[in-house]
């Protein structure tokens, strides 16, 4: 495994949770193999996500602090995808990226972009 950064990020339901974060293409590579709170998750381009089971009181709904961006050239493929849940895009940004907004099924914010002078549009 390649030098890294995961986030592990907290859940209060796991199966939801894994289940929001398919669509994004991350799956776990050893389906036979689970722990109670806990699972591993990746996508096929070498991107990893933790799960948890959230402690009691860590997640409130409307003020979950938590938040994840995912690097993707799969901008509007995943907007489509996703349809009416998207927040705000896919659009170019002042900060030179290309993105949308999600919220997974904890309220946890999840950019999803790529930087726009990569894209077509940003050609």
């Amino acid at each position: 495994m390649p030098h890294g950064l995961i986030p592990i990020l907290p859940c209060n339901d796991l199966q939801r949770s894994e289940q929001f974060y398919a669509q994004l293409g991350f799956i776990n590579p050893n389906p036979g193999q689970s722990y109670e709170d806990y699972l591993l998750l990746e996508d096929r381009n070498g991107g990893h996500l933790h799960l948890t089971k959230a402690e009691e009181g860590w997640l409130i709904p409307g003020r979950n602090p938590f938040g994840l961006y995912f690097y993707t050239r799969a901008v509007d493929e995943l907007a489509a995808k996703f349809g009416s849940a998207v927040i705000g895009g896919p659009e170019h940004k002042p900060w030179g990226m290309y993105e949308f907004g999600l919220s997974d099924p904890d309220e946890t914010l999840v950019r999803v972009g790529w930087p726009s002078k990569l894209t077509q549009q940003g050609r």
